[in-house]
């Protein structure tokens, strides 16, 4: 506590001196005036409080996933590199397979959606095809129903029943001839029994034909109505069809078609990123360049995610926190108060620095405190991260001249 007043004492003298030399100079510079104004500090007092010496920039890293630790790739310490992979977790060859999976889909799905593109042309002709055949088929289904009032043959079927009536008919009549030559003889005859058997099978034969011929012409009941119906309502179903078909292709691909490509593209792009990711989640990366302060980790052991693994800090730039500035002192302090820093571990060192950020919010802790930041002037040589640093603080305005 007394180096601390007799610091503070040789302060308060040396800024007095400071201001009257100021003084002096500011009467010289009043007869030559300079192009660019310059920001002078007045003085009202100054607050003090002890501090911390911190990296402006510091991190406690830690793996993204679980798993094992199969390597430590830095050792305390050391500079690293933003981008450095620091440590590796087992497993990469999982995880390689299914990224070499995903990607596979992808390629799959690209391929599908370019073979719907290429080809177009041929799924045209095909529903050109398929419509012309429906309306093929809707025509004779049509005719069907309509000819001779719903008869149960059309046009060429009765044609060809008649016809085989006449071709039966002129059969049996030349049986019955042919019988008439042999009619008298024995009924165990061989030859008379040959044109009785041949008689007979051509009126078999003749009266088929007349039944063919008389259903034919007859109009159908009730059921072979309705099945007539069906089969038109069946024909001018598939012709819709077919033409909804042609139309989808009309202006590209079938937009159904398309739009399941696509979702399937879309799902094989996330799989790959997702798999990037879980691969590239086996590996701690530094995220900005800086020095291995801490490793808490070690090889072979299980860690999970959250789980401290390294502290990285950039100690290029360190830094001033108080840890003790009361609520009625920091009220006085303003960002771009200058301030007077010395430190324990550094007795012949003091070092300027500037107010660059006050905490809105007072730490925990006991008591109302509130952590103001201060940058150096210039860092000394020396100062490490962690070290116990006094802080005095000017408290004033800055004014103008």
């Amino acid at each position: 506590m007394k180096h601390r007043k007799r610091i503070s004492a040789l302060m308060t003298l040396w800024f007095i001196g400071g201001l009257l030399l100021a003084a002096c100079g500011g009467q010289s510079a009043a007869q030559e005036p300079t192009e660019n104004p310059q920001t002078n500090f007045t003085s009202a007092g100054r607050v003090s409080a002890t501090g911390e010496v911190v990296p402006a920039r510091w991190s406690t890293l830690s793996m993204a996933a679980n798993g094992i630790v199969e390597e430590i790739l830095v050792t305390e310490g050391q500079g690293v590199a933003a981008g450095q992979a620091l440590a590796r977790l087992k497993g990469r060859e999982k995880f390689e397979a299914a990224l070499s999976a995903a990607k596979l889909e992808l390629v799959s799905a690209q391929q599908a959606q370019k073979d719907l593109y290429e080809n177009l042309e041929a799924s045209r002709a095909a529903a050109q095809a398929r419509l012309a055949a429906a309306k093929d088929e809707l025509d004779k289904a049509e005719e069907r129903r309509e000819s001779q009032a719903y008869q149960r043959g059309d046009r060429e079927q009765i044609d060809q029943a008649w016809a085989n009536y006449i071709l039966a008919q002129r059969a049996v009549d030349d049986a019955e001839e042919d019988f008439s030559y042999v009619a008298d003889r024995p009924e165990d005859d061989p030859d008379r029994a040959y044109m009785l058997a041949k008689l007979a099978a051509t009126r078999q034969a003749r009266d088929r034909a007349v039944a063919n011929f008389n259903y034919l012409v007859e109009l159908p009941d009730e059921i072979e109505v309705d099945k007539i119906e069906a089969r038109v309502a069946v024909a001018r179903a598939e012709v819709l069809l077919a033409q909804k078909e042609v139309d989808k292709l009309k202006d590209g691909p079938n937009p159904d078609q398309l739009a399941l490509v696509k979702t399937r593209l879309e799902n094989a792009e996330k799989q790959v990123e997702a798999a990037r990711i879980a691969l590239e989640d086996l590996e701690l990366k530094a995220p900005f360049s800086g020095t291995i302060s801490k490793v808490y980790i070690r090889q072979n052991e299980w860690i999970n995610p959250g789980q401290p693994a390294i502290l990285l800090a950039d100690l290029s730039k360190l830094q001033v926190e108080t840890t003790d500035l009361s609520e009625i002192d920091v009220a006085q302090v303003e960002v771009g108060n200058p301030a007077t820093i010395t430190f324990d571990a550094l007795p012949d060192i003091l070092a300027e620095g500037v107010v660059t950020k006050i905490a809105p919010k007072s730490s925990e802790g006991s008591g109302v405190n509130y952590t103001v930041t201060l940058e150096f002037d210039e860092i000394p040589t020396g100062l490490r991260w962690g070290m116990t640093a006094f802080v005095d603080i000017e408290i004033g305005q800055q004014v103008q001249k």
